[in-house]
């Protein structure tokens, strides 16, 4: 059985060496970082303490406890709280823990605001990475609607477009990877969960090795370099809002400096979403085959969201 406590202690332990937290180094260090009894040292608790959380055994650990196992970590804001979630999980009957629910349904005021985005690529995600809805100039720019699944992991690791579509695609790997770390964290008895990171694990050796990284971060904001088929590259800021009311669902929205030529492009894009008046099929400006869904990836005419088999 995993133990993904233990494993993100020690991922942690290891990108720190001593003389960084004013330790001597002395003998031979088989892994690489601190030791498990300078953490306890430093963290001020017993060896046996540190070993038995490290163990998954802590459940009753105490907040000082793990606030002073972060500070001697150095973990973020985000890693922080990951490393609460993980010692004390929620589960079935806990009040902290999220009912599992059959599928992830869009509310429909949400669903009439992306309609009324008409200039802004916006979709939403739900648990897992799944993308739930999206409006047409969103289906443009990303091809949601030509997916054989809808999930932004499987995307990014398993569609054979992806690397294509993300000239930075190990910076995109990387951080769609921490995203989805931070999910499971937050949801350790999610089958469907474990059963995504099971296919992406078996089919794709790149996300094994990112998984075992245990990097966790929240999806917030910042840029994306996007390489359409149809317009060329797209150098697109993005937002993201969380939903009060469906804590696991978040708005994403792409945005673009005005008067650049991401933005003459996405304004060329909106124009064909609204006409369906974008070519059929071949080759985008920078000679990229166009994935199966037609062009602009799929753009639609109105607000599209996943059947409800994949919303589940």
């Amino acid at each position: 059985m995993e133990n993904t406590l233990g494993e993100f202690l020690r991922s942690r332990r290891a990108r720190i060496q001593p003389e960084d937290v004013g330790l001597r180094s002395y003998g031979h260090r088989r892994v690489p970082g601190l030791r498990r009894e300078e953490v306890a040292q430093l963290a001020g608790v017993s060896v046996d303490y540190y070993i038995r959380l490290e163990q998954g055994r802590g459940q009753s650990v105490s907040d000082a406890v793990l606030d002073s196992v972060a500070r001697v970590l150095e973990l973020d804001a985000v890693e922080h709280e990951h490393l609460r979630v993980l010692a004390r999980p929620p589960r079935s009957g806990d009040r902290r823990a999220v009912p599992v629910r059959g599928s992830q349904q869009v509310r429909p005021g949400l669903l009439r605001l992306l309609d009324m985005m008409a200039d802004v690529p916006a979709f939403v995600l739900g648990r897992r990475l799944d993308v739930l809805a999206w409006n047409p100039l969103a289906d443009a720019v990303a091809g949601f609607s030509a997916l054989t699944r809808r999930n932004m992991a499987w995307q990014v690791f398993l569609d054979p477009s992806a690397r294509g579509c993300y000239p930075q695609w190990e910076a995109v790997a990387a951080e769609t990877v921490s995203y989805l770390r931070l999910d499971a964290g937050r949801h350790p008895d999610d089958a469907k969960l474990s059963a995504l990171v099971g296919e992406l694990s078996v089919r794709s050796p790149e996300f094994g090795r990112l998984w075992a990284d245990h990097q966790v971060k929240e999806k917030t904001w910042g840029t994306k370099l996007v390489r359409h088929p149809l317009v060329g590259d797209l150098e697109l800021g993005y937002e993201t809002l969380a939903l009060p009311g469906d804590p696991d669902q978040t708005l994403v929205g792409y945005t673009a400096q005005a008067g650049s030529a991401t933005a003459q492009r996405l304004a060329l894009l909106a124009s064909w979403s609204a006409t369906g008046a974008g070519p059929a099929t071949g080759a985008g400006s920078e000679g990229g085959a166009v994935p199966a869904g037609g062009a602009g990836w799929g753009a639609g005419a109105a607000v599209g969201e996943a059947v409800a088999g994949e919303r589940s």
